[in-house]
């Protein structure tokens, strides 16, 4: 191989950081050393019975569309697959009954499969002309190497991918409580943060109801565990639907929950937003419970609402004072 073509490759590998990059720089490559018409790589999907055209290069007059899809059975890649004929110029004469090498007029066709480590099948790179045309063996050895290539860097796409989304699905259990599936303490302050940003660049507060479920180690006591964590996760449902779509929701821990919205621009419109926050979650988390084959009648939970000024405070000073009030709010529901 020349050292112009090595220089090639190893620019290509160097600088494409994208599997249509990769194979668009390699197919032009292979149409020069092949002499083709036009040079194509395929994905195979056995079980669909498909084979579909990824990329490809056309320079003269045949065309093999982009996103053509045939019926695997009757493609000039199984036929030379089954055959182990790797370079026919002469495919009238043996696959003259092939409808697609009819469509395309092809007359010299080439073609290596693209195998993964673990003898996967992934598709084909080929090259075919509507002229005879010769194969050296230096474009049959560039055409196996860069069927290689892509091979390689199809998997260590795919080990990225596989990374990315193991990755995501860590970042996601961080962030999320395992028992009722809402965020957790560590998402809250997280997304209390952003709000507390947003209010504070549009001058608006902050709304934070902190929400502590009354009777609840009565509840673990009489009725056990179990039926206590259903409890929970019916809370966290009524909860969510109580929301809308802005709001943070969360639990803090135990039976401690918190929702939040964005305030008003006033004092008094916060205030009246604090209030008919309140009553609607009391609403919501008030009434009856099925517990499998128990049936609570709840009383309510605990509400401590604070209108938040972004400006003057942080997150964590608001949700203290939303404590606070969550525990006069508590000792009313005493006396009461």
């Amino acid at each position: 191989m020349s050292d112009f073509l090595l220089s090639q490759i190893s620019e290509t590998l160097a600088s494409e950081n994208s599997l249509e990059g990769l194979v668009r720089k390699l197919l032009e490559t292979l149409e020069l050393v092949t002499e083709m018409d036009s040079t194509y790589l395929t994905k195979i999907e056995i079980e669909q019975g498909k084979q579909h055209i990824l990329f490809s290069r056309n320079s003269k007059e045949m065309q093999i569309p982009e996103g053509l899809s045939v019926p695997w059975g009757d493609t000039l890649c199984k036929r030379a697959m089954d055959e182990g004929c790797l370079y026919n110029n002469d495919v009238v004469s043996r696959w003259g009954d092939s409808q697609a090498a009819q469509a395309l007029g092809i007359k010299t066709y080439v073609s290596t499969p693209v195998e993964l480590d673990d003898g996967t099948l992934y598709g084909t790179l080929c090259a075919a002309s509507s002229e005879k045309k010769s194969l050296s063996m230096r474009g049959e050895y560039v055409l196996r190497l860069f069927a290689g290539l892509i091979a390689q860097y199809i998997q260590k796409d795919s080990l990225l991918e596989q990374l990315r989304e193991a990755n995501a699905a860590l970042i996601a259990h961080s962030y999320t409580d395992p028992l009722t599936g809402l965020p957790n303490r560590r998402a809250i302050f997280k997304n209390l943060d952003s709000l507390f940003s947003i209010a504070r660049h549009r001058q608006r507060t902050v709304i934070i109801a902190f929400i502590d479920l009354d009777e609840f180690k009565a509840i673990n006591d009489q009725h056990g565990h179990e039926t206590g964590d259903l409890f929970l996760r019916q809370v966290s449902d009524r909860l969510s639907v109580s929301v809308r779509q802005d709001d943070i929701i969360g639990r803090l821990g135990g039976d401690e929950f918190l929702v939040a919205e964005m305030g008003g621009l006033s004092d008094a419109a916060s205030e009246k937003s604090a209030s008919m926050l309140k009553a609607r979650l009391n609403g919501f988390l008030e009434g009856k419970y099925i517990l499998r084959d128990k049936v609570l009648h709840y009383r309510g939970a605990s509400i401590g609402v604070y209108v938040a000024h972004p400006g003057e405070e942080t997150p964590d000073s608001a949700l203290r004072h939303a404590d606070s009030n969550m525990y006069i709010d508590k000792n009313a529901r005493r006396q009461r």
